[in-house]
């Protein structure tokens, strides 16, 4: 049994976005066996100051002095004694704060790294929903987590499935692993003439069939940049060869990933989907614990259908491999730039197709830079220098 006397402290950095508010959703299940001691945001004061109303963290953080002056200003109105903090440094020593148990790290992009790193660097429970903080972050990223003792635990409901399915010892995946199988739902362009991709909104690209998620996530996901990046993660997590990740897509996001082991045996983790399963998992690991979402009614659920993805309709995917297999530094670029390549496309000023375009073209203008990342100042400054060449290009194909 679990000694739920002491309620482990939780940090959510990010806690405005669907992923956070999933992560306060399960922990008001459980108020025995967490507590909320703080929450961080970019710029959404209103919905901060309604959560901190809620929760009481004991702290909160948001990007910049002029957010926290009217954070405090709305804080005080209502007699509620949070300390509120602002800057990238504050997320960091929240991160790593003594009193904290358990990180959610939940901010998009590559902006979530370095608080990533100083909680894996003291050693806490990390709930890994930053995909980011291995694409771009890589080999150093997995030295922190070794040398800090951290338990690092991923949340994208892919990865948390690889995760449910492996051994509890990491040394023998190697030893049963062939390979493993990242479902995709396919997101809204499945089966659109590839030729007609061109003439794509930005609203058309944001209404994924099956989540509600912010507009950046679902350009992502419209390109299965969502999933390139994903296989990236996937490299790092489980310490797999490029080719031991493949991507399949499943339509009803029902099995939500597979491995295949070496004996052809296929071990999958299935259910709704709902981000609260995985976030339940890493909150509780190695227990399981109530989530909140909804069962899986067999009897109801009808076929499930798989597919392959179309090189022509998703491109993006065969350049995460090729990332993969260049240089250290260039999944770090590819990161950049793409979110430099979906900001314009969201903008109006690039066409949906040409998101690939800067992404391809980025990479090969940068790929005599690529090299060693020894440290979060060597990350950094790849990824400033690859933004600039994505915007230089961006403004060549403004339209």
């Amino acid at each position: 049994m679990a000694d739920t006397t002491t309620r482990r402290r939780v940090c959510i950095l990010g806690a405005t976005g669907s992923v956070g508010r999933s992560t306060l959703e399960v922990i008001a299940l459980h108020p025995s066996r967490f507590e909320v001691f703080a929450l961080t945001a970019h710029q959404r004061i209103d919905e901060l100051a309604d959560l901190c109303r809620q929760w009481r963290p004991r702290f909160a953080a948001v990007s910049g002095a002029a957010q926290a002056d009217e954070l405090r200003r709305r804080m005080a109105a209502d007699d509620v004694r949070t300390e509120i903090l602002s800057g990238k440094r504050a997320l960091e020593e929240l991160a790593a704060h003594p009193d904290v148990d358990s990180v959610m790290a939940a901010i998009v992009g590559a902006a979530g790294l370095a608080p990533c790193l100083a909680a894996a660097r003291a050693g806490k429970r990390l709930l890994l929903a930053n995909k980011e903080a291995l694409v771009v972050g890589g080999a150093l990223f997995m030295r922190a987590v070794e040398q800090g003792g951290a338990t690092l635990l991923p949340i994208d409901s892919e990865h948390s499935a690889v995760f449910q399915c492996l051994p509890a010892d990491r040394a023998a995946w190697h030893r049963r692993v062939d390979h493993i199988l990242l479902t995709s739902s396919g997101g809204p362009f499945r089966s659109r003439d590839p030729e007609s991709l061109h003439d794509v909104t930005p609203d058309m690209a944001c209404a994924h069939p099956n989540f509600a998620m912010g507009r950046k996530i679902s350009v992502d996901s419209a390109t299965m940049m969502n999933k390139a990046l994903e296989v990236i993660e996937a490299r790092w997590l489980f310490d797999l060869q490029p080719e031991q990740v493949r991507v399949l897509i499943h339509p009803q996001q029902i099995i939500h990933s597979m491995i295949v082991c070496r004996d052809n045996s296929v071990l999958a983790q299935l259910g709704t989907p709902d981000m609260k399963v995985p976030i339940a998992y890493g909150l509780s690991w190695p227990e399981r614990i109530e989530s909140g979402a909804a069962r899986l009614d067999f009897a109801t659920l009808g076929g499930l259908h798989f597919e392959n993805p179309d090189p022509r309709r998703f491109p993006g995917l065969d350049l995460a491999f090729d990332a993969l297999r260049a240089a250290p530094g260039a999944t770090n670029a590819l990161n950049a730039v793409n979110e430099v390549a979906v900001g314009a496309f969201l903008a109006g000023t690039i066409s949906f197709t040409a998101i690939h375009h800067v992404n391809a073209q980025t990479l090969d203008s940068l790929a005599a830079r690529f090299g060693p990342q020894n440290n979060l100042d060597d990350l950094l400054d790849l990824d400033a220098r690859a933004r600039e060449a994505a915007q230089r290009l961006v403004r060549a194909l403004a339209r």
